[in-house]
């Protein structure tokens, strides 16, 4: 194991070498509403990752590393943003040839929240909302997904989350639900949580619609964040899961390390997990 580790290490080092190039922005015709279904596992970034900057700055990061696809966070986009505001966002990642796929992690704790992330989604134009809405909502957001026709991927925050841990909290809470309530496996969260993400894939398959990609030290509540391949998450078995899984949606990276300074971790951990992509056979 550690042999293979290794060698998909250096040779996803040399991905991430020639992936963190200068700026090269190319022209879009706006947010796609779909996945261009040529990309075998398309990697994506999870808005939170750029916490600590502004839009343009995420923007630039993301074309260093060619990744092309974000769920945004509101943290770019605030919840109440005018119609010029959202247009004004949206133009500025279309410029720069990234599809915002998503919008999220949004926590929805009342019903007002519920009605402002969905009327949010609807605004921005995309299909899908990573979001948290409390339990107790859940019949009441099954009726927003339904109306809206936009679908809901709850996402597992960990062993400190009491809403939900892991990925089996959401599935139990959703299965018998609308086909458009599903979960964004947040897979160091559960890997955390007693879950390996693999067998997770695979148990879930069906309700997983967004992945949030990260590695963590341990395989226990005390596991911190780090550069993807240097932890304890299995990578090769996990793409052969997705694999075997027929995932269809974006695999975002959440890099949650030195947030200060992420590209150097980013690159890494893009580098690294597009290696695995290209090495385990489909």
């Amino acid at each position: 194991m550690s042999s293979r580790r290794d060698f998909l290490l250096h040779a996803a080092l040399g991905v991430a070498a020639t992936t963190v190039a200068p700026f090269v922005a190319s022209a879009s015709s706006g947010t796609r509403k779909s996945i261009d279904k040529k990309d075998h596992l398309p990697v994506g970034m999870a808005g939170y990752t750029f916490a600590k900057f502004d839009v343009d700055k995420a923007i630039g990061i993301m074309n260093r590393v060619a990744i092309k696809y974000i769920s945004i966070k509101d943290i770019h986009l605030p919840l109440n943003s005018s119609p010029e505001k959202i247009q004004e966002v949206l133009a500025k990642f279309s410029a720069a040839g990234i599809n915002v796929y998503a919008v999220g992690v949004i926590y929805m704790k009342t019903k007002a929240a519920v009605d402002e992330a969905f009327e949010y989604a609807k605004k921005v134009g995309v299909p899908l909302i990573v979001g948290v809405p409390n339990p107790e909502l859940l019949d009441y957001t099954e009726e927003k997904v339904k109306q809206y026709n936009i679908k809901i991927a709850i996402h597992n925050h960990g062993p400190e989350d009491k809403l939900y841990p892991g990925p089996k909290n959401v599935y139990d809470l959703i299965k018998n639900r609308d086909a458009r309530m599903g979960i964004c496996l947040d897979i160091g969260h559960a890997m955390r949580a007693g879950e390996e993400p693999g067998k997770a894939v695979l148990a879930y398959k069906n309700r997983i619609f967004d992945l949030h990609i990260k590695d963590v030290t341990l395989a226990a509540k005390d596991g911190k964040a780090t550069e993807i391949g240097r932890g304890v998450i299995d990578f090769p078995a996990f793409i052969a899961a997705l694999d075997k899984a027929k995932y269809q949606g974006i695999c975002s990276i959440e890099y949650e390390k030195d947030m200060s300074d992420p590209l150097p971790g980013i690159a890494e951990s893009t580098g690294y997990f597009r290696g695995v992509i290209n090495t385990v056979e489909k």
